[in-house]
C-alpha cells in the first residue's frame, strides 16, 4: 500500500511549562498565533485527518498521557491509540515547541515507506502505527521508541535544522521568531 495514501494523523507533543521560556511553550505566540494552533495547521496541511494535543487540553482534540510526568513516548502512545481507533493508520508526531516547520520540511518524513524522523531530533517523525513495539512503555526515551519501530533515520537539511530543534530558550525563540528585530 502507497503510504502517501494511507490515513495520516498528528500527535502534538505538548510537555507543558518551561522554565526556559517562561511560560508553557504551546501558549507562545508567534506572529499572533498559539504556537499549538500553528503546529496544528502545519499538520492539516501536511494532509492529516486527524489532529490530537497529548498531554494537555487547548481547546484542540487531546489525549492525557497514560502516566503524569513519564515523557513523550507517554504521549505518542496515548495518540497513537486514539489514531489508529479514528482509522489513520500513520501518526505525523510533531513537537509543539516547533511552530516555524513548514510542510517542506516534513516533506522526506511523510514520503518514506517505512515512517522516518531526522538525525537532528526524533520529533517530528512519521511512524506507521503498526510499527508500534509491542511492549513499548509510556517511559521509554524516545530515541527509544525511534529504534524499536525500525524508522528510517533521514539526514536533516541544515537550513531545516533550527526550525527541526524548535525554541526552547529565549535565544533559540529570537533566532526563529519571523517579527522583525528592533535595533538598540
Amino acid at each position: 500500500m502507497n503510504n502517501l495514501s494511507t490515513p495520516l494523523g498528528a500527535v502534538i507533543l505538548c510537555g507543558g511549562g518551561s522554565t526556559r521560556m517562561g511560560q508553557d511553550k504551546a501558549l507562545l505566540d508567534w506572529g499572533g498565533v498559539r504556537a499549538v494552533d500553528r503546529v496544528a495547521a502545519l499538520a492539516r496541511a501536511a494532509g492529516a485527518v486527524e489532529v490530537l494535543t497529548a498531554g494537555r487540553d487547548y481547546g484542540l482534540d487531546w489525549v492525557p498521557d497514560p502516566e503524569e510526568g513519564a515523557g513523550p513516548v507517554g504521549g505518542v502512545l496515548a495518540g497513537a491509540a486514539a489514531l489508529r481507533a479514528r482509522g489513520c493508520v500513520r501518526a505525523l508526531v510533531l513537537a509543539v515547541d516547533a511552530p516555524t516547520l513548514t510542510v517542506d520540511d516534513l516533506a522526506p518524513l511523510l514520503a518514506a515507506e517505512t515512517g522516518a524522523t531526522f538525525d537532528a531530533s526524533p520529533a517530528p517523525m512519521v511512524l506507521p502505527l503498526d510499527a508500534l513495539p509491542e511492549g513499548a512503555l509510556p517511559g521509554w526515551p524516545l530515541r527509544r521508541l525511534v529504534e524499536r519501530a525500525g524508522l528510517a533515520v533521514l539526514p536533516c537539511p541544515g537550513e531545516a535544522k533550527a526550525r527541526i530543534l524548535g525554541a526552547n530558550t529565549p535565544e533559540e525563540r529570537d533566532r526563529l521568531d519571523p517579527r522583525p528585530k528592533s535595533r538598540k
